[in-house]
């Protein structure tokens, strides 16, 4: 609870400072673009340096301008403003897709390297990639730095392995505090009747007891 709360925290102060015109399209571009940025310190992307360098200067652009529309000194239109951040949500979009697909060849041709790389780069969707990513760590485990993502997912499944085994532990000392409970239960019931089959016979005897003398007086009489 308490990390959602720090990460709502973290989203809402990430967005206060983004500019709040079409903060929909804009959001995505302006959260992204560091993410982008950090794509030059991958040696597969040297080939792509100018054009990255270029994206996060018209981004960075774009964003002061956005800034100057929301408080009404900007020169440029709120239609400019928007087509701007159109053609740069499509240049995001390329990034995006790069990534993705530089991940799969990463994959696929057992580069541990751009695999790493590329899970820690924040440009893919870790999460719903997580069994295929603890998948080929196990299977390269010797080549790849487990830092950042890696650690995290083997992290929250010893956690979760622990939690898992706690709660068998409970079940299993629930079912045996049960089981002792019947037994209790059982060796009370079995005792009562004991009890009180005891009480009966001695009951039945003195019943024998009383009659056989009160035969005998009647005898004597």
């Amino acid at each position: 609870m308490y990390k959602i709360i720090i990460l709502t925290i973290l989203v809402t102060l990430l967005n206060a400072q983004n500019p709040k015109p079409y903060s929909a399209l804009g959001d995505v571009i302006y959260d992204n673009v560091q993410k982008i940025d950090s794509l030059k310190k991958i040696k597969y992307y040297k080939v792509y340096i100018k054009d990255i360098k270029a994206y996060v200067k018209d981004v960075k652009k774009t964003k002061k301008i956005g800034f100057e529309i929301e408080s009404g000194k900007s020169k440029n239109s709120n239609k400019e403003y928007l087509n701007k951040l159109r053609e740069l949500s499509k240049r995001n979009d390329y990034f995006m897709r790069s990534a993705v697909t530089s991940y799969d060849n990463a994959v696929k041709n057992q580069d541990s390297t751009l695999f790493a790389q590329l899970i820690n780069s924040g440009l893919i969707d870790t999460q719903s990639r997580k069994q295929e990513i603890i998948d080929y760590y196990f299977l390269h485990s010797e080549d790849i730095n487990i830092e950042g993502v890696i650690q995290e997912f083997l992290d929250e499944d010893a956690k979760l392995k622990a939690k898992k085994e706690a709660e068998q532990k409970r079940y299993k000392t629930k079912k045996q505090r049960e089981a002792a409970k019947i037994k209790r239960i059982r060796e009370n019931d079995r005792a009562a009747q004991e009890r009180l089959e005891r009480e009966l016979e001695l009951e039945l005897s003195r019943k024998k007891m009383k009659i056989r003398e009160d035969q005998k007086l009647e005898l004597v009489r």
